[in-house]
């Protein structure tokens, strides 16, 4: 196929997506790559949304479980991800994309607060827009973040990037004979406790229909074999 099979997509990227291979904070040569990845899914037509997280830096539940009180753990996490989306929006800018980063925390000297029609009229100029600090509020998940921003700004499904091919019934790291879904409901991921997403962004898709594609981001190329259609992954949906 040679045309995208979606218009508008969120792709929901993992702090630890943004390390490589160095244990901690930003690789700027894997940022570059990724951004390389958006800007070739952008020239097709695709309107992008990312939501980052921060694991690379600090985990809000790990954090709290080492004595800091959760919801000043959550913050914390929280601007992690704007120290993600800062470093993204270079890379993107490096490889050609105009893009927006947008907080659900205001801190207006470097970013805007998230206002969705105008996130919406950024992604119609072609503008890729970063989606940081989650929903702005602690003990929700990045997860969640990307599941509700999907819906805000109606995009046609959520690119959940991991480092695997997509979702397994057993973690293929620990089990070499463990099986990949080409494709699976929620109710399934639900029931079986699979780490697809977390429970509340699988239960808010589920309600509101829209689809998770699960795929490899380091392969080179999949992020644009996915928006054109390719068997890449695994597909949730009802």
């Amino acid at each position: 196929m040679s045309e995208p099979v979606f218009r508008r997509i969120l792709l929901k990227l993992s702090g630890e997506a943004l390390m490589g291979s160095q244990g901690f904070g930003v690789d700027p040569a894997v940022a570059a790559r990724i951004a390389s990845e958006v800007n070739e899914v952008r020239e097709l037509g695709v309107q992008v949304a990312i939501v980052v997280g921060g694991g690379n830096f600090i985990r809000g539940v790990a954090a709290s479980q080492h004595g800091i009180d959760r919801v000043v753990a959550d913050h914390m996490g929280m601007l992690a991800t704007i120290i993600n989306a800062l470093a993204l929006q270079d890379a993107l800018e490096k490889a050609g994309s105009l893009t927006r980063v947008v907080t659900a925390l205001e801190i207006r000297e470097i970013a805007e607060p998230f206002i969705r029609r105008r996130a919406i009229r950024h992604l119609e100029k072609g503008r890729v827009v970063v989606l940081a600090a989650g929903t702005g509020n602690p003990y929700f998940s990045t997860d969640t973040a990307a599941a509700l921003r999907a819906m805000e700004i109606k995009a046609d499904v959520i690119l959940k990037a991991t480092k695997v091919d997509g979702v397994y019934d057993a973690d293929p790291a620990k089990v070499t004979d463990a099986k990949m879904f080409a494709r699976i409901n929620y109710l399934d991921v639900l029931s079986r406790g699979l780490a697809v997403m977390d429970t509340t962004a699988v239960s808010l898709c589920m309600d509101n229909s829209l689809p998770i594609i699960v795929f490899n981001l380091t392969v080179p190329g999949n992020l644009k074999r996915v928006v054109l259609g390719e068997k890449i992954g695994s597909v949730v949906a009802a």
